[in-house]
C-alpha cells in the first residue's frame, strides 16, 4: 500500500526519524492558514508547494515550488491544486493533484554547504536480507545513476538475526563521506530509519534526498514509503492512511468484492483460479498472439455471482477484445463453475460483447464441458490447456 509523502512522515517521525517539517492542505486558503502555522512552529521565511500524489519525479513536472511569501503560497498551491500531474512515474493522463503539503525551506545558509544523499531501505530477494540501498548523488534519478555511474551506489545488508549494527550504521555515514557532528546525527539518522522499517512492516522506504543541513542536521526532506498490506492486521491505524483517490478505480473495486484483480495494457481478460495457474495463463496468451489485459484470480468459489462480478469488473476494461476463462477444478467443481458462468452469462446479457473461451479442466470437466456446450450461450469450450489459447488467437485474428 503506497502512502503520500505527508504520511509517510508521521511514521518515520514516530520512530524518531528527523524529517523536514510540513502541514497538508486542500485549499489554496488552507495552504496559506498552513505556511503561517509553520513560520510560527518552526520560523521558516519560505515555504516549499509539494503535490501529494504517489508517483515520483513530481519536481519535473511542475510538482513541488518554492514560495518566498504568502501570496506565492496561495498563487502557487491554486496552480497545482486540481491540476493532472505528469512525471515520468505516471501516466501519459497523469494524477489529480488533491492535496499540497507545505514544507518548511531546510536548505537555509550556514557553516557549511547542504549536501544531498540517496538512501532506501528493502529486502533484496536475492539473499532474503533487508538491506540499506544508498549514495552520495541524491536528488537525481537514481536509475540513471545506477546506470551511468554504478560505483558510486552502496548497499548493506542486514542479519536478521542481529538487525543493524552499530558498526553498519556509522560504514554508511563514512562512504557518504561525512565527518564530526554530521557522521553522528547520520548515524542516528540511519539507525532510526531501519528500526521504522522493520516495525511498521514496510516493503520500501525511498527518501530521496536525504538532507545535511547547512548546521548539520541529517533529515529526510522526501518520504516515498510502501507498507506490506500483508501485515496491516497489526497496524489497523496505517490501513486507514489508504488514498483509494490515488488506485486503479476497477482494481478497488475488485479488492471491496474480494477479487485479486491486476489491471495490465492488454486484449484478452482473464478469469482464472489459482496465482500459478494465472501467471500461465498469461503466459499462454502471449504465445498465442494477445496480450492480457489483467490478472484476476477468483479464488476458491466461483458461483453464479461472482462469476458476474467478474465478468462486469473485466468488461470495463475497454480494450479487452476476448475473455479467456481457465479454472482448475480441485477445491471447487467444474461443473458448479460451468452452472456459473452459464448463469451469469444469461444475467448480463447485452453486457457481454466480445467471445468468451471457457476452459475448465478437474472435477467433473466432463460434465462441466456438458453443460456450457448445452448451454445455447455464445461460450466456446476448450479441454486442453494449450487448445483454449489457441481459440484466444482465432478470436482474435477474426
Amino acid at each position: 500500500m503506497n502512502l503520500h509523502e505527508y504520511q509517510g512522515k508521521e511514521i518515520l517521525s514516530s520512530f524518531g526519524v528527523r524529517t523536514q517539517r510540513g502541514i497538508v492542505a486542500s485549499t489554496p486558503e488552507e495552504a496559506v492558514e498552513a505556511a503561517k502555522k509553520l513560520t510560527e512552529e518552526t520560523g521558516t521565511g519560505w515555504h516549499v508547494i509539494k503535490a501529494q500524489i504517489h508517483a515520483g519525479g513530481r519536481g519535473k513536472g511542475g510538482g513541488v515550488k518554492l514560495a518566498k511569501n504568502l501570496d506565492e503560497v496561495k498563487s502557487i498551491s491554486n496552480d497545482i491544486l486540481g491540476m493532472m500531474l505528469i512525471t515520468p512515474q505516471t501516466s501519459a493522463e497523469g494524477k489529480l493533484v488533491n492535496q499540497v503539503l507545505i514544507a518548511e525551506d531546510v536548505y537555509y545558509p550556514g557553516d557549511s554547504e547542504p549536501n544531498e544523499f540517496y538512501m532506501s531501505v528493502l529486502l533484496n530477494r536475492a539473499t532474503g536480507r533487508n538491506m540499506i540501498m544508498y549514495s552520495t548523488e541524491g536528488g537525481m534519478d537514481i536509475e540513471a545513476v545506477a546506470e551511468e555511474t554504478p560505483h558510486l551506489i552502496f548497499t548493506e545488508e542486514v542479519d536478521p538475526g542481529t538487525g543493524l549494527l552499530p558498526f553498519q550504521a556509522r560504514k554508511i555515514a563514512f562512504n557518504l563521506g561525512l565527518s564530526g557532528g554530521a557522521l553522528k546525527e547520520m548515524v542516528k539518522f540511519v539507525t532510526a530509519l531501519y528500526t521504522a522499517y522493520v516495525k511498521s512492516d514496510s516493503a520500501l522506504f525511498e527518501i530521496n534526498p536525504v538532507l545535511k543541513t547547512s548546521d548539520d542536521k541529517i533529515l529526510a526532506v522526501d518520504a516515498k514509503v510502501t507498507l506490506d498490506e500483508n501485515a496491516l492486521f497489526r497496524h489497523k491505524d496505517y490501513a486507514a492512511l489508504r488514498d483509494e483517490r490515488e488506485e486503479n478505480p476497477i482494481e478497488v473495486e475488485a479488492k471491496a468484492a474480494g477479487l485479486n484483480y491486476v489491471d495490465l495494457d492488454g486484449n484478452v481478460g482473464c478469469m482464472v483460479n489459482g496465482a500459478g495457474l494465472a501467471m500461465g495463463t498469461m503466459d499462454l496468451i502471449k504465445q498465442a498472439g494477445g496480450d492480457p489485459a489483467n490478472f484476476l484470480d477468483v479464488g476458491g468459489t466461483a458461483d453464479a455471482k461472482r462469476v458476474e462480478t467478474a465478468f462486469e469488473i473485466i468488461l470495463k476494461d475497454p480494450n479487452v477484445k476476448a475473455i479467456l476463462v481457465n479454472i482448475f477444478g480441485g477445491i471447487v467443481r467444474c461443473d458448479r463453475v460451468a452452472q456459473g458462468v452459464v448463469d451469469a452469462y444469461k444475467n448480463m446479457g447485452d453486457k457481454i460483447n466480445v467471445p468468451i473461451i471457457c476452459r475448465l479442466q478437474g472435477t467433473n470437466a466432463k460434465e462441466a464441458k456438458e453443460l456450457i456446450d448445452n448451454s445455447g450461450m455464445e461460450i466456446i469450450s476448450a479441454t486442453e490447456f494449450q487448445e483454449a489459447a489457441d481459440k484466444v488467437g482465432e478470436v482474435l485474428k477474426a
